[in-house]
């Protein structure tokens, strides 16, 4: 094999292997957990989405979902990268409490968190509800399946005396609880979300709704038992026909990374979050001011070692996960062609080695395969 041939099979194989590393569409998308479309994770993931994507170059895939507890698994399962999650789900996930009883979720850490989700609970203006107890034999959605409401929503009646057999139950998103009662299924429903949540903006646009708050006694005692919950209040005005303060139980909704995302990606991502606040505060109706103490504050789970190494840079410390070993960045799957591809190059080398080495006489192919 002479020198001109020699060369061609080397450039050959260098322009396959960079066919190879270019191949892998899955290394520089990062795929966004969010909400139902009438939420606020969805408005708030499809507004974080270009801040990322012009901060690291990566594109970003926002995928409509159940809420957080569909969130968390997506995470662990390998479905997501990031992803947007209630601060009471991370800690029962933690755990093993709650919906998680018997098992201990993993694979992801806290990026930051975001703003305050408050518990709403909206009925129809003559639906003749004042108070949660009133709840009893109506027509109530407590959110969607594998979801942060449902958890809310149950703690909330079952500290007054209630659970969902004395109802008539649907498990539906926010955007869906809303079409329902437009339609006079539903006489309430509950929404955890960041107050103005879009979908109960544009219903009470279109019908006389209201939304009642849990008794003080209620408040307290739930705050008692779960460190996550803590008093919210909804201004007046927030709602078309809200004339006053609504107080109510709120969460802290918290942007979470898998484990496997690598460390300088989640710290280009958390700085995103600040970098582009106002842009973000921008497009989504809830108040998402954020600076970089406020982020840490009631977050329940240690965070990924990207985020950390950027809060340490502004002089706050925090817990931080150990890095994991699999990086995103460096994942390599191969299909049909990338596998032939492998071959021809493996081919190629074994048959101008095989004329310089002899002992590769006896595993090679033959070697008229690569006569001159």
């Amino acid at each position: 094999m002479n020198r001109k041939r020699i060369c061609s099979a080397l450039l050959l194989c260098s322009v396959l292997l960079l066919c190879l590393v270019g191949c892998d569409g899955a290394a520089d998308e990062i795929r966004l957990g969010t909400g139902g479309t009438g939420g606020i994770y969805y408005a708030y993931g499809n507004a974080l989405a270009p801040a990322i994507k012009e901060a690291t170059g990566w594109d970003v895939t926002v995928k409509e979902t159940t809420g957080s507890e569909a969130n968390l698994r997506l995470l662990e399962s390998g479905v997501a990268d990031l992803a947007i999650v209630q601060s009471d789900t991370l800690q029962y996930a933690a755990v093993g409490e709650g919906s998680f009883e018997g098992m201990i979720l993993s694979g992801y850490s806290a990026v930051g968190g975001l703003y305050t989700e408050a518990c709403q609970i909206v009925v129809t203006k003559d639906s003749g509800i004042a108070s949660v107890a009133d709840l009893a034999g109506k027509r109530v959605s407590v959110g969607a399946e594998d979801s942060g409401v449902t958890r809310n929503a149950e703690q909330i009646l079952r500290a007054n005396g209630l659970t969902l057999d004395k109802m008539k139950v649907s498990r539906l998103a926010f955007a869906e609880s809303a079409a329902a009662m437009e339609r006079g299924e539903l006489d309430a429903f509950f929404c955890t979300a960041g107050a103005p949540t879009n979908a109960v903006s544009e219903l009470a646009e279109k019908m006389d709704i209201r939304l009642i708050s849990p008794d003080q006694r209620t408040i307290d005692q739930l705050m008692g038992l779960y460190n996550c919950y803590a008093m919210c209040r909804i201004p007046a005005g927030t709602y078309k026909g809200q004339d006053e303060d609504v107080v109510t139980l709120g969460v802290r909704a918290v942007l979470v990374a898998a484990d496997s995302l690598d460390a300088a990606i989640v710290k280009q991502i958390t700085d995103t979050l600040f970098t582009y606040n106002s842009q973000i505060q921008g497009a989504v109706a809830v108040d998402a001011e954020l600076d970089a103490e406020h982020a840490v504050q009631s977050v329940p789970i240690p965070f990924h070692f990207g985020a950390a190494a950027y809060y340490g840079e502004q002089g706050i410390e925090v817990e931080a996960r150990t890095p994991a070993k699999s990086i995103k960045s460096f994942q390599v799957s191969l299909d049909m062609y990338q596998t032939l591809a492998v071959a021809v190059v493996v081919l190629f080398l074994g048959g101008w080695l095989k004329k310089r080495v002899k002992l590769l006489e006896t595993f090679c192919v033959p070697s008229q395969w690569w006569a001159a």
